[in-house]
């Protein structure tokens, strides 16, 4: 079976290999990015099943990376899930409105964000359905 594969984008470098080695450890193939521009080009250029994406980053915030993929007809259909520091009532408007599937403030207990993951991909990846129902995860 072929993982399926994140990308993990943070400009803290810390979180990120902490959350790649957690997503590998949960059998997901990762790659990463640490800007906007770096997070868009990989995401229109490898076959992403799932976007881990905080907001403040360099060169293009979170945002308009989110926006710029869920209005594109070609990567809408990708869950992104916002993982940011800011826990704001507006931050999660503003999320809501650039159509992120999930929000989760920092910290965050790294197996509500597997949980979520999981979820999240149950409902866009019929293949991955078929396997976790098969065996408890």
């Amino acid at each position: 079976m072929e993982k399926l594969l994140i990308l993990l984008v943070d400009d803290e470098l810390d979180i990120l290999a902490m959350l790649k080695m957690r997503l590998e450890a949960n059998d997901f193939e990762v790659i990463t990015a640490i800007d906007g521009l770096e997070a868009l080009e990989k995401a229109r250029n490898n076959k992403v099943a799932l976007i881990i994406l905080d907001l403040m980053l360099p060169k293009m915030d979170g945002y308009k990376v989110c926006r710029m993929l869920k209005f594109d007809e070609r990567y809408r259909n990708i869950p992104v899930i916002i993982l940011t520091a800011r826990s704001q009532k507006i931050d999660k408007e503003m999320a809501e409105g650039v159509n992120a599937d999930a929000y989760i403030t920092k910290p965050f207990e790294p197996q509500e964000l597997i949980t979520k993951i999981q979820e999240l991909l149950k409902n866009a990846h019929p293949v991955y359905r078929k396997i976790t129902d098969d065996k408890e995860l």
